[in-house]
């Protein structure tokens, strides 16, 4: 999710849920370390619970990334050994890792030395490439849990490092759920969550009914935060949470958080891009899109921008 989850789409998605674990942007740790770009740990309070994702492959960097992490009060820290991007790839980390179980032990045991008390987790495939998922996956989770790492995210597809893309590698690769159900099995007192292809919170649903620990919902909750948020809380702490609230109040409560972004020098852009899908299949939704999309980015666009876009939601739903 780089150039996706960063700060303000946290802010809005806890506006929508309450108690949904959200996650940063993937985070390197030669940034953080060498060159010093601790900017890339900044968040809003209101975030919390939000773990850091970080990447990389050398343990005493990741020790030091992750030691950095806990300072900033995260709550969770993950190592990402499931992107599939040549950026990544180039780095030595990504899901290139799933090739190297011994070195992410190592990575996670240095990480959670280096952070006590904060939550080390991994986030990977299933396998890369020619390996196959049976005999891989259950090493590299055994190595990891040995390492002191207690819960997992499996995106339930192979990654292939040659001949696909990012993009490709997220819908090509099959999804195989029954082996992160064997995996559960297999290792019963590690929390597993499971990810890929989820989208609805419906499915999600069935799934924890299923067994697993946790569903990790990436780009549906991205392109449509409202409908996939709104009721996500009473299926994380059970019935009895508070209804989300209504689209539009999310907006309401969006303004004067953008108006102190556009008070410190920020674009308008940089935050609306977020939350074009805020209205995703409802009346209204259309020009809510158009109106923000044509004009966000235009010099001295500010809130009044905003409302008028919300103008067109609530007029539709008026009159629908």
């Amino acid at each position: 999710m780089m150039d996706w989850t960063d700060r303000h789409c946290r802010y809005l998605h806890r506006l929508i849920s309450r108690h949904a674990l959200l996650y940063t942007e993937m985070v390197t740790a030669p940034a953080l370390v060498r060159g010093q770009a601790l900017h890339l740990l900044a968040y809003n309070p209101q975030e919390h619970p939000v773990a850091l994702q970080l990447g990389g492959s050398d343990p005493g960097e990741l020790a030091v990334a992750a030691r950095l992490g806990a300072r900033a009060g995260y709550d969770e820290i993950n190592l990402n050994c499931g992107c599939p991007s040549d950026r990544v790839q180039s780095g030595t980390f990504g899901a290139v890792l799933m090739k190297n179980p011994g070195l992410v032990a190592e990575c996670c045991a240095a990480m959670k030395s280096a952070a006590p008390g904060v939550p080390i987790t991994v986030k990977c495939r299933i396998g890369v490439d020619e390996q196959d998922p049976n005999e891989v996956l259950p090493e590299f989770l055994a190595r990891i849990i040995a390492a002191g790492v207690e819960r997992v995210t499996i995106h339930a597809r192979k990654a292939w490092l040659q001949g696909l893309s990012p993009k490709e590698n997220r819908d090509i690769p099959p999804l195989d759920y029954d082996l992160v159900f064997r995996m559960k099995a297999l290792f019963p007192h590690l929390h597993i969550s499971i990810n890929g292809g989820v989208d609805s919170l419906q499915q999600a649903a069935t799934l924890l009914q299923g067994g697993i620990d946790g569903v990790m919902i990436g780009r549906a909750a991205y392109h449509r935060p409202h409908e996939i948020l709104a009721n996500a809380d009473r299926l994380i702490a059970g019935p009895g949470a508070p209804e989300g609230l209504d689209a539009a109040d999310v907006v309401v409560q969006m303004l004067p958080y953008i108006q102190a972004h556009l008070d410190q020098g920020g674009k308008l852009a940089q935050i609306t891009r977020h939350m074009l899908g805020l209205f995703a299949q409802k009346p209204g939704a259309r020009g809510w899109r158009r109106v923000l999309s044509e004009g966000a980015h235009r010099p001295g666009a500010g809130t009044d921008l905003v409302q008028e876009a919300l103008r067109h939601v609530l007029d539709a739903q008026s009159t629908g």
